[in-house]
């Protein structure tokens, strides 16, 4: 049998250029180090949401939850000039409304992951009892 390249395409198929064998995954897609932060930020929000639903009942059944990366950087006159965390989005016709989470400025706000939950529902309780009126105290999520 001749011997292989190392250039050649079916060496690069068996090892790596160092000759160590394949190389697989660092962690297993099971494990918890394969999801990544948007990933877990995005299953906080829809656990949120699915709670909230019991709050917006069939008025508003047409509302859906977003995330986003970062807010827009031209903040509503009625708004803080810090960048916010949330939003209520009015959208005409039968779409309804929209309530907006920002990823970054609540990650850059918790310390933690379990601080990263508590604050998305603080600004989901928040948009949610501005949408319906009434104090934010009344929705427990």
């Amino acid at each position: 049998m001749a011997p292989v390249d190392p250039r050649s395409p079916a060496s690069a198929r068996r090892r790596d250029r160092r000759g160590r064998g394949p190389r697989g995954p660092l962690a297993w897609p099971a494990v918890p180090a394969m999801r990544s932060r948007r990933e877990t930020f995005d299953d906080v929000v829809i656990d949120v949401a699915e709670r909230a639903r019991e709050y917006l009942g069939n008025r508003y059944a047409a509302v859906e939850f977003a995330v986003e990366e970062v807010p827009p950087t031209d903040p509503a006159p009625w708004e803080e000039q810090a960048a916010p965390v949330g939003r209520l989005v009015p959208v005409g016709g039968a779409v309804g409304h929209r309530i907006v989470v920002y990823r970054r400025p609540v990650e850059a706000r918790a310390r933690d992951a379990g601080e990263v939950s508590v604050i998305v529902r603080e600004v989901v309780a928040e948009q949610v009892a501005a949408l319906l009126g009434v104090p934010t105290s009344e929705i427990d999520l």
